[in-house]
Formats: C-alpha cells, structure tokens, sequence
C-alpha cells in the first residue's frame, strides 16, 4: 500500500502486525535522476550532444514519472520536426514545458496586458538576482503558459536539504517583488489581480515559518500546524486560543510585508536594471538566466552566429534601454506568474 498523506490513515491499520514496515520514498537525488533517465532513454535514439548527467543536474526536485514525462516530452519534440534522433535543445524545451506547462501563443494579449506582465516578471528576476540565497533565474518568459501570462522559473543548483530563515526572507523578499513592481510602476491604483498567485505562495512560506519551523521569536518553539481549530482541518490535535490565532497571523503578515517592502527597495535602487529587462522581455519575449544577466548590464543577449545582426550588434554601444531589434529566439520559454485577468 502507498499513502501520501500518512497522517489521515486510520491509526488501527499502523498496529504492529499490519503495516509494520514503513518505508519513505523521496524524490531522487541527482544520481539517482541519472539512473533513472537512463532507463527510460534506453527506448529512443539521442544525439551526440546528448549529456544525461547535465539533465539530472538541471531536474532538482523531479520525480521518477516527472523524469519519465520529461523524455517522451523530449520524444515529441524531435519528432514533431521530423528529427531521427533527440538533442539537449529537445530536453530543454521539453523541461520547460514540464516545468511550466505549454505555452498558448495562441492566446492573444494587448500591448498593455505584455508590459504590465514585462514589469512584473522582470521585478522577479531583478530581485532574486539581488539577493544571494535565492535560487539561481533559470528562465523569465512573457509567452502565457499553463493558467499564467508569464513566469520566472528559478533551480536551485543542488538538493535541497533544508531551509534557513535567512534563505526564507529572501525567498519571499523574490515572490512579493512581481506587486512591488506593478505599484512602482503603476501605482496602489493600477495594481492587478496578478500578484494572486505570488501572494498565495509568500503566505505558504510565511505561514511555514511562523507555525512549523520556530522561525518567529514572538510564537516560539510550538508547532501549531496540526491545531484543530480554524487552519488544517485536522480532527485531531489541540485548539489554538484566539490570542495566538491573532499573534500568528500578524507574525506571517509582519514576514509577507517585509518581503515586500524588500522587494521595493532592491527594485528602487536598480530601477535601471529593471527597465532593460522589462524592455528586452518586451522584444524577446523569453530570456534565460546568462540573457537576463546581459540586458540588465545593457548588453545584449547572446545572438546565434548567423544572424545577420550579430556582428553589428557586437559593435555597436547599447544604450539603457535600447535593446537591439533581431528576430526573436525560437526556442520556447520554459517564484512568479502573473495571472491572467478575470474574464468579464
């Protein structure tokens, strides 16, 4: 028997005699990500180029069927251009498209829906770039995907163990920065419903923080997760007192707030940076983290040797916010989208 959730089961079937031995399956760590691709690449022809090692390298906190998922996806993407064999392009598109769903270019946006999403993605890059112990920018796009108008995707450049607070409040400092931006930008007036998804996600952390991990001095050592009353829904537990019910909420409140109020001050003191980046998703519409680093300094990012801007470009000063004109990448984009606004 398999149970993700351990905690519901009936406490009768854990009696010695039934289940006796209970065993944890984690997702993989990189060597075993490697073994598992193996596997599954057995049945399809790859490239030269092909480097598995690299993948697993790049799939932190993948899952054996996410890996399993990945390389069909890599499968189609070969085939569907009459490709005879899979090349590392493939796997990163197909890792995009794992990561962020596909994209719906079919999906028509106004010239003023991509700029606000531009500003909000660009926020996100900006700051977690800003900051040290955030994971490193993987990719920012403005292309929607899945239910988002864009996204910026971070990896962490290994396993994850654990979590210090320090990581935590930069964590949450780079998931408010996406309003930060929208208000900076725009205004308290103009902010959007896009910040929904960010919100939700510094919440989660916040209240992590505050009600599992002891990270708040105010709460203490207590781990109020599995209360009864007014948060899991847990039947079993203890009750929290409305004091302390009061006291965690202004605590995970205090942290959100002064993830944001980071967040605005980092994007106020490289308000420049951040103007290049929304520009250049505006032109490119799909960066990754090296590309980022590039129109942040107002250089412009990497261009393949054969397009016939290249060379000019290489020449030629860029300005602040005058990324060159090329035609825009082809490969598709692959803590933050914007969401799109509610339909009327």
């Amino acid at each position: 028997a398999a149970t993700n959730r351990k905690d519901v089961l009936d406490p009768a079937l854990l009696r010695p005699g039934r289940f006796d031995r209970q065993v944890t399956v984690p997702n993989p760590d990189i060597k075993g990500r490697e073994k598992i691709l193996n596997v599954h690449a057995r049945k399809i022809p790859l490239g030269p180029d092909v480097d598995l090692r690299i993948i697993a390298r790049g799939t932190p906190g993948f899952s054996g069927a996410d890996l399993a998922n990945l390389v069909n996806e890599a499968a189609l993407m070969a085939a569907r251009v009459g490709r005879r064999f899979v090349t590392m392009e493939d796997f990163e598109q197909a890792k995009d498209k794992v990561m962020m769903g596909a994209e719906r270019r079919s999906m028509v946006l106004t010239d003023e829906q991509k700029e606000h999403t531009a500003y909000h993605e660009a926020g996100h890059a900006v700051v977690g770039l800003a900051l040290p112990k955030c994971d490193p920018v993987y990719k920012a796009t403005i292309i929607p995907r899945g239910g988002a108008l864009g996204m910026v995707v971070s990896l962490p450049e290994m396993d994850r163990l654990n979590w210090h607070k320090d990581q935590c409040q930069q964590n949450l400092a780079m998931t408010m920065a996406g309003k930060a931006a929208e208000i900076l930008k725009w205004g308290e007036e103009e902010v959007s419903n896009g910040p929904a998804g960010d919100i939700m996600q510094a919440s989660q952390l916040a209240r992590a923080m505050v009600m599992r991990w002891g990270m708040s001095d105010k709460v203490g050592n207590i781990d109020y997760a599995e209360a009864a009353e007014g948060y899991s829904g847990n039947t079993g537990g203890f009750s929290v007192s409305a004091h302390t019910k009061e006291l965690i909420e202004e605590e995970v409140k205090g942290f959100v707030q002064q993830g944001y109020a980071r967040a605005k001050q980092i994007l106020e003191e490289r308000r420049e940076e951040w103007e290049r980046l929304a520009q250049g998703l505006l032109e490119y519409e799909t960066l990754t983290g090296d590309e980022i680093k590039r129109v942040m300094a107002g250089e412009p990012p990497h261009l393949d040797e054969n397009d016939d801007h290249g060379a000019a470009a290489k020449e030629e000063e860029t300005s602040v916010l005058a990324i060159p004109k090329t035609k825009p990448r082809k490969k598709p984009a692959g803590e933050g989208g914007l969401e799109p606004e509610p339909m009327a």
